[in-house]
């Protein structure tokens, strides 16, 4: 039972660090939920978490509240996602919080709007490097329909400026028709 309760610990502790630490929003948390739970914890494989992120994005709701409702459950049950979303939800809830009460001070201090804008650099590299990785994921796949959907998604969305929600709910009927034909192929090619 000790074990449990360590292991509840690790996850409130690990999501309470990684959302205390976390600026410019949903994306910059995928990269170090990877590096924590898949390189550090070893608790989900690579395969895994990029699951979790393409579920992340497609459900409602803030991208590390989600991740933190299937992380902590494949973790440890319900209890593991209630436990995962705590620890999630109250680095910005008393954040917020703080700023709420001294935010004229915050809004007119030039040192603060600095550092918001320079802090903008280090977000960008981070969720940078979430593409890359998500990026170079598809492309090891190999299969020509993954990565022609990764380059039109990207085309829709940049230039074409098409709803991320519509590029998603394509994407998810290809997906379902491409896991349709497969196993339709392999019962074909079993009997």
């Amino acid at each position: 039972m000790k074990k449990d309760y360590s292991k509840l610990w690790t996850l409130f502790r690990s999501m309470f660090v990684l959302s205390a630490c976390t600026f410019g929003g949903g994306f910059v948390i995928v990269s170090l939920m990877k590096k924590k739970f898949v390189e550090e914890l070893n608790w989900l494989d690579e395969d895994e978490m990029l699951d979790v992120t393409a579920i992340t994005q497609s459900a409602p709701g803030p991208l590390p509240v989600n991740a933190s409702v299937i992380i902590g459950y494949r973790m440890a049950g319900v209890v593991g996602s209630l436990t995962a979303v705590l620890g999630t939800i109250l680095p910005p809830m008393i954040i917020i919080s703080i700023i709420s009460l001294f935010y004229e001070q915050f809004r007119t201090n030039p040192y603060v709007a600095t550092a918001l804008r320079v802090m903008r650099a280090g977000v960008a590299a981070v969720i940078f490097d979430v593409v890359i990785n998500l990026a170079s994921n598809v492309l090891k796949t190999k299969r020509a329909l993954y990565i022609a959907m990764m380059v039109i998604a990207f085309i829709a969305t940049y230039f074409l400026d098409v709803s991320a929600m519509i590029i998603i709910f394509v994407c998810l009927g290809i997906g379902l028709l491409d896991l349709f034909f497969s196993l339709r192929k392999k019962k074909g090619e079993a009997a």
